[in-house]
């Protein structure tokens, strides 16, 4: 049991850590690569990849069997990685990332389903911990890993280096993993229909909420067009499943009441404790005047108190069997944090700064595996896959749209930290209120700071 969780562990590590390393290693990219206009979609097209993977693959481990479709979502994962590594260009790259991200989204929902599938839901609840534990020690390793490697071996040597550990998962999987057969594939009829209509609509979405945060003055029309085409293309695929033999997603999933609170709660779960990620680093640098280094150092005290808090949640869990007071009482310290983030300001002391950040980590901890192991328990095995793949995206869609949202939010801080700059005291001169000017060097209204990708997650 223990080789086939360091296994399953050792394939969530791959696929968080990709997510992380490449931000470090970027600079180098566009320097070799080019086509800095195209640099966002390195990390953009992973993880759109990534959402459309999360609940086709849950579907098809329901289908044809867990054990097979994660072995094969880490060889796409390979092949991705090893094509990203030797790409010659910047399109290569980008479609290489996107063939990544499909592969760590499918081994992701898989562990999750085999988990489930392992364990009751009690018990599992100490499995699902470990594997926070992965994602919270790949999400605080991630930068340090890719600029290290960058610095030694090079760039290509950030996607490179997977080769060898998805290797070794898939040996381990291959010879230790045993789970029970699933139908005979002559007997599954696979809704390709809904799998292109669900693909087209979360493409839609994300570039929504890409384009949602930004500042050009061609998004008022480019974002109408994309809400139209999002609209269009959920219900086209809301229909599609209500005729489909085998659907994607089992419309009859959202008449359990638990995977349904689930699903709201993962929005917006993902939408405040992860959308929100950028927003906290610009607080801290334009707020209380910190450098990169001293951010960067408070933020990883942040995801310790997100891994600590999903860990001891976890084990929790697992001793008493109840979860249902975690997500309101996340919810409940989100809000608390919120108001106390409004009253602070640049006089406000930094430790009382950091401990707010601490709060909001052990918020965003609190509720995720209260939420895994509620949806686990919501539906039966037969449909684990397609239950963990519905809910994980919908998480990731919140943070998507989160990130978009708060993205929208940062001109306004960074005109008022500039402001602050050029007149320290709390009242601007008549002059400049009158006219609306913006004092000498600040950005532009509606611009992103430099270097930003607003709508990125």
């Amino acid at each position: 049991m223990r080789t086939i969780m360091v296994a399953l562990m050792a394939a969530v590590f791959l696929s968080l850590l990709d997510a992380q390393v490449v931000a470090t290693a970027l600079v180098r990219i566009v320097g070799d690569l080019g086509s800095l206009n195209q640099f966002g979609w390195v990390t953009a097209g992973y993880l759109i990849g990534g959402t459309v993977a999360l609940p086709i693959c849950g579907k098809w481990g329901d289908l044809f069997g867990r054990k097979q479709v994660l072995v094969v979502s880490v060889v796409v994962f390979l092949v991705g990685s090893t094509g990203s590594g030797l790409a010659q260009t910047m399109g290569q790259l980008v479609a290489f990332r996107v063939v990544q991200g499909v592969g760590s989204g499918g081994l992701f929902v898989c562990v999750l389903a085999i988990i489930g599938e392992m364990f009751s839901p009690r018990a599992g609840a100490r499995y699902y911990g470990w594997i926070s534990v992965t994602v919270g020690v790949a999400s605080l390793a991630g930068p340090t890993v890719g600029g290290v490697v960058t610095d030694l071996f090079g760039w290509r040597w950030t996607f490179l280096m997977n080769l060898p550990i998805g290797l070794a998962v898939i040996a381990i999987v291959s010879a230790t993993l045993h789970l029970p057969p699933r139908s005979a594939p002559g007997r599954v009829r696979i809704d390709h229909l809904g799998a292109v209509l669900l693909t087209s609509a979360i493409v839609a979405l994300n570039l929504l909420a890409n384009q949602a945060g930004r500042s050009d003055p061609r998004s008022p029309g480019v974002v109408i067009g994309l809400c139209m085409a999002s609209v269009l293309l959920v219900v086209a695929f809301v229909l599609s499943q209500r005729r489909a033999a085998d659907p994607v997603i089992p419309l009859s999933l959202f008449r359990n009441r638990t995977i349904s609170v689930v699903s709201v709660v993962d929005v917006i779960a993902g939408f405040v404790g992860l959308g929100s990620i950028n927003y906290l680093v610009l607080w801290l640098q334009s707020v209380d005047r910190l450098g990169a280094g001293e951010s960067g150092v408070i933020l990883a005290a942040m995801m310790l108190a997100v891994v600590v808090s999903q860990y001891g949640s976890a084990r929790l869990i697992g001793r008493t069997g109840s979860f249902r007071w975690y997500p309101p009482a996340s919810m409940a310290l989100f809000a608390l944090t919120a108001l106390l983030f409004v009253t602070a300001g640049p006089a406000s002391p930094l430790p009382l700064t950091i401990l707010y950040l601490l709060m909001f980590g052990v918020a965003a901890g609190l509720n995720q595996q209260a939420l895994t192991v509620a949806a686990r328990s919501g539906g039966g095995t037969h449909d684990m896959g397609a239950v963990h793949g519905v809910t994980t995206m919908l998480r990731q869609m919140g943070r998507s749209l989160g990130a978009s949202v708060f993205a929208a939010m940062v001109p306004v801080v960074v005109v008022g930290f500039v402001v602050s700059l050029f007149f320290p005291s709390t009242r601007l001169p008549e002059d400049a209120t009158a006219d609306g000017a913006a004092p000498e060097g600040a950005a532009p209204e509606g611009a992103a700071p430099d270097g930003a990708a607003p709508g990125t997650p």
